[in-house]
């Protein structure tokens, strides 16, 4: 974190009430001078857990990794994002529970 001044925090546990959010409390309390933008936090959806088939829309994918650091850390020269990071889009999700 020190090297880069951001930190991207994942897990497959769900966001809501996640341990994670804790801990992106935590680093940024301590290390706030050494931090270039917010901790970021991907984890799965807050929705029940789905059948097999639709895991890649519960869980954190690879993709979702990509546009979070894209959107919320640094520009990824070349790359579009697939889904929305925006501050709109965040703050309509936690209103909706998902």
């Amino acid at each position: 974190m020190q090297k880069t001044g951001r930190i991207l925090l994942t897990s497959d546990a769900c966001q809501r009430g996640s341990y994670l959010h804790t801990l992106a409390a935590t680093i940024q309390d301590l290390a706030f001078d050494d931090l270039d933008a917010p901790a970021v936090v991907v984890g799965e959806k807050n929705w029940i857990t789905p059948a097999a088939e639709q895991e890649d829309l519960f869980f954190p994918q690879p993709g979702w990794l990509l546009d979070a650091i894209d959107s919320r850390l640094v520009r990824l020269p070349g790359y579009t994002p697939t889904t929305d990071w925006s501050r709109e889009a965040r703050l309509r999700n936690a209103r909706e529970g998902v």
